[in-house]
């Protein structure tokens, strides 16, 4: 990660626990841990963070906080509720869902603003599989992790997905009139 120091796999792995408890704690109505005090330092640092969840291998919940708004720890846990119970896109989880649901967590880079000239020079400097990537034009945003580009390996067709998301037309990335950001991600999943 790009200015900020890489999280170890340990920390990484803490947070995918903190997620996990969180969840559990709001699911079944169970009192929260007190959070040990020899956290390390960078947990605290303000980080975007995202909570993503899935079941059998499909989308049950992704909300997160591209531009820091809290600590990272705190990050990971209200993203990881909102992901389980706040994602307009899914009914709240449920009790079922619980022993079936994976957790990834991702913590963000700050974005960049990616200038470029028209669509060929968008399409020659985003990175598959590296950027995630801010589209946006006047109210209308939205963002891919870079883990979409999984799901979505063609840029022409990464960008049409993502300007139909923000509620534009599929095509607005070709008038080279969109804002476009990008930032990185460390990703840990269970």
């Amino acid at each position: 990660m790009e200015g900020k120091k890489d999280l170890s796999e340990e920390q990484g792995k803490y947070l995918l626990s903190v997620a996990r408890k969180t969840i559990e704690q709001e699911l079944f109505g169970r009192k929260a841990q007190e959070q040990p005090d020899d956290l390390p330092s960078v947990f605290r640092e303000r980080r975007g963070t995202f909570a993503t969840l899935t079941i059998d291998g499909s989308l049950r919940g992704c909300i997160g906080h591209i531009i820091p708004q809290e600590s990272l720890i705190d990050g990971i846990r209200v993203n990881a509720i909102n992901a389980a119970f706040r994602d307009p896109r899914f009914p709240a989880m449920s009790k079922k869902d619980w022993e079936r649901v994976k957790i990834e967590i991702s913590i963000l880079t700050d974005p960049e603003p990616l200038s470029y000239s028209d669509a060929n020079d968008l399409l020659a400097k985003l990175r598959p599989g590296i950027d995630g990537v801010i589209l946006g034009k006047g109210f209308h945003q939205a963002t891919f992790l870079p883990q979409v580009w999984e799901q979505l390996p063609g840029k022409e067709d990464f960008l049409t997905h993502l300007c139909l998301k923000a509620g534009l037309k599929g095509d607005a990335w070709m008038n080279g009139d969109i804002e476009v950001s990008t930032y990185q991600v460390q990703a840990f999943e269970e």
